[in-house]
Parts: C-alpha cells; sequence; structure tokens
C-alpha cells in the first residue's frame, strides 16, 4: 500500500517540479522572456503601458518557482526540475507580437497548473490543491489581462492602418488620444 501511495505522489511532486522549472525559465535572468521583453523598451521614454506587468512577472514568477520549490522542501520531496522550453525570440517585433508571446506563455502555464491542479484532485492531494489555489487565481488575471491588451493592440493596429493621416493620432505605446488630447489607458487591475 505504502509504495501505491508513493507513486500517486510521485506524479504529483513530478508536476510541481515542472511547473516551478517553467515559472523560473520564464523569469530567469538568463532566459527570461518576461525580462527580455522590460529590456526591448528601456531605451524607450513612452514605454507601452504592458511594461510595468512584464517587469512585475519577471519578479513574480521567480518568486512562485521559489515558493513551488519551498512546497516540495516542506513535504520532503525531491527537487529535481526539467529543463523546459523557452520562447526562442530574438527579435520581439510589434507590440502586438509581444502581447502575443507573453499570452502564449500564460497560457502554457495555465495549461501545467491546470494538469497539476487534475492530478493532485484525482491523488487526493488536498494540500496542493489549496496552495495551487492561489496561483490559479493569479493565473487566470494574468490572462484576461493580456487578452484585453491583445485585442486593445489589435484595435489600435486597425485604427493606425486607416487613419494614417488622421489629425488624431494613435500612439504605438498602448494608450490613445482620447478626443481631449488627454492620453487614455485601460483599465488597472
Amino acid at each position: 500500500m505504502k509504495n501505491y501511495i508513493q507513486g500517486k505522489q510521485l506524479g504529483c511532486w513530478v508536476a510541481v517540479n515542472y511547473v516551478a522549472s517553467y515559472e523560473l525559465n520564464i523569469s530567469d535572468a538568463d532566459a527570461d522572456a518576461y525580462f527580455m521583453m522590460t529590456c526591448y523598451y528601456d531605451e524607450e521614454s513612452d514605454a507601452p503601458v504592458y511594461v510595468p506587468l512584464f517587469q512585475d512577472q519577471a519578479e513574480v514568477k521567480r518568486a512562485y518557482a521559489k515558493q513551488f520549490i519551498k512546497y516540495l522542501k516542506e513535504c520532503q520531496s525531491k527537487i529535481c526540475l526539467p529543463v523546459t522550453k523557452r520562447p526562442d525570440i530574438e527579435y520581439w517585433g510589434t507590440d502586438l507580437q509581444v502581447i502575443v508571446i507573453a499570452l502564449e506563455m500564460e497560457k502554457e502555464l495555465q495549461k501545467h497548473l491546470q494538469e497539476l491542479k487534475s492530478l493532485a484532485s484525482k491523488n487526493s492531494e488536498t494540500d496542493l490543491l489549496k496552495f495551487l489555489k492561489k496561483f490559479l487565481v493569479k493565473q487566470k488575471r494574468n490572462i484576461k489581462y493580456l487578452e484585453y491588451q491583445h485585442s486593445y493592440q489589435k484595435e489600435l493596429e486597425r485604427l493606425a492602418a486607416e487613419e494614417s493621416t488622421s489629425e488624431e493620432p494613435v500612439e504605438a505605446s498602448g494608450r490613445g488620444l482620447t478626443s481631449e488630447g488627454k492620453t487614455a489607458s485601460p483599465p488597472s487591475l
């Protein structure tokens, strides 16, 4: 019976290791997609409105990875972080392309978290389910924000194409100008 229980738990711990590795991979200074995205805009004085989110996510993802590793240690589980594929992008492209890359990364992480949740539920790992709950809520919020930014950037590109000679310019920073000439920003989450 003990081997059966250990076998069930092993699947969960392997999945936790994978999630920790993925979190580190998108936050680690060497391979950090979010870190690289923020560096891409460092030189611009009028960076897009989503850049602060990327700066925050670089730190948050690293902190989340540490929390997953700490959880493994507390459960006296083996820590063996697998190598995960990171975005292989040399040029980030347009604001819309950057948002698409970030959205794909967040959706991939959501998929891993959901798989871990399913495995924990199947194996009756109630402590792990409680631990995962906050990450899943925050992950949904991140995806929702990036989906909003994605539709907003698509609309900005469409307007820019339509009104390239218009009197009311649309800024490439992710913010548009209102009819009063003030900068409009998306709602904060």
